[in-house]
């Protein structure tokens, strides 16, 4: 199965609230070197988003994000998704995605959390919310007791913090919205996304 962390050195986090808005936004990452594309089911276009792009965008890679439940794991693979991500895990919601057939990173924030997953054999992680949940300190202090778990650090991430969290041995990959702000997208600048989706990949 393909490792989420290895597809580019930043997941965009993408909240779409018009459908119609989630091709030109995913062909403005894409284009500025971000084919792995995150979106959250938090809103209502959210699931047809992602059907547009897995449809219309081929160079995509496009991933469900809030992955809560069973339920929402079948609809996100059914809808195109290649990935999922959650913010946290049970049990259940773990076999969902081991089921899937699709690569998944569980979210985690404590060790306990990260201990338990690798128990279950699951070695790649969100870790959530990265900056409220200890930053880069934190998972250097991981990476020595468990030097075999990964990590996609997201929440509160910016360009100016991304490339201290891509330094460290145990991160494949940050997940962000900072290439994606809220007037670009209320203005349909997708040139702008573009430039900054090309900023974030020159990270590494």
């Amino acid at each position: 199965m393909t490792s989420v962390l290895g597809l580019a050195p930043v997941v965009p986090v993408v909240v779409v609230d018009d459908a119609a808005d989630a091709v030109p936004l995913a062909r403005a990452l894409v284009a500025g070197g971000l084919p792995a594309i995150e979106v959250t089911l938090r809103t209502a276009a959210a699931l047809d988003a992602i059907r547009a792009i897995a449809a219309e965008v081929p160079d995509a890679v496009v991933g469900a994000g809030t992955v809560v439940s069973a339920r929402s794991v079948t609809e996100s693979v059914t809808a195109g998704a290649r990935f999922l991500v959650s913010p946290g895990w049970t049990d259940t919601l773990l076999d969902a995605m081991r089921t899937s057939g699709v690569p998944f990173l569980p979210g985690v924030s404590t060790t306990s959390e990260v201990v338990a997953l690798l128990e279950r054999g699951v070695t790649e992680m969100k870790f959530f919310p990265a900056e409220a949940a200890g930053g880069t300190a934190y998972l250097k202090a991981l990476s020595g007791p468990l030097p075999q778990a990964r990590f996609c650090p997201t929440g509160g991430i910016s360009l100016a913090s991304a490339g201290s969290y891509l330094a460290l041995g145990n991160v494949g990959c940050v997940g962000g919205s900072w290439m994606l702000p809220a007037d670009a997208i209320a203005a349909k600048d997708w040139d702008r996304v573009e430039k900054l989706a090309r900023e974030a990949a020159s990270l590494r």
